[in-house]
């Protein structure tokens, strides 16, 4: 079974059965995330991927709000206890307005930017410290 199709029966059995969930809607999908985070993440119920749309850059306002209305309307039909939205700036902000109009809870990942040294090299590691609400 594809993804998506995983996905999309996962969101009616949780329609139809109430159950609380924890959406990602990011380009990070919540198998790489660490033990803590993804622990932080089921406090609010079973974590879902819903992966963020590429914007198109050349895209005007019209654009980015039509494809606002259309994600806002599909988060709000899983019926999410909490929403993690992270992307391209300009629909975040609408996609987070639009969420937080119907009371849903959104937030965001907060981490601390580690640098270790490495073989001489720098090298950056980002370690998950909470979720912070918008």
């Amino acid at each position: 079974m594809a993804l998506r199709t995983i996905i999309m029966t996962r969101m009616r059995r949780y329609v139809m059965e109430g159950d609380r969930v924890f959406i990602n809607f990011t380009n990070h999908p919540s198998g790489g995330w660490g033990e803590e985070q993804m622990l932080e993440a089921k406090r609010y119920g079973e974590v879902i991927d819903l992966t963020f749309p590429e914007v198109d850059p050349y895209g005007d306002k019209k654009y980015v709000t039509k494809l606002a209305e259309k994600y806002t309307e599909r988060l709000l039909k899983m019926h999410p206890a909490v929403v993690l939205c992270q992307g391209e700036f300009c629909l975040v902000y609408q996609v987070v307005a639009g969420l937080k109009e119907k009371g849903v809870k959104v937030v965001a990942a907060c981490s601390e930017r580690i640098v270790e040294e490495q073989d001489g090299k720098k090298v950056s590691v980002f370690g998950f410290r909470g979720f912070r609400e918008y």
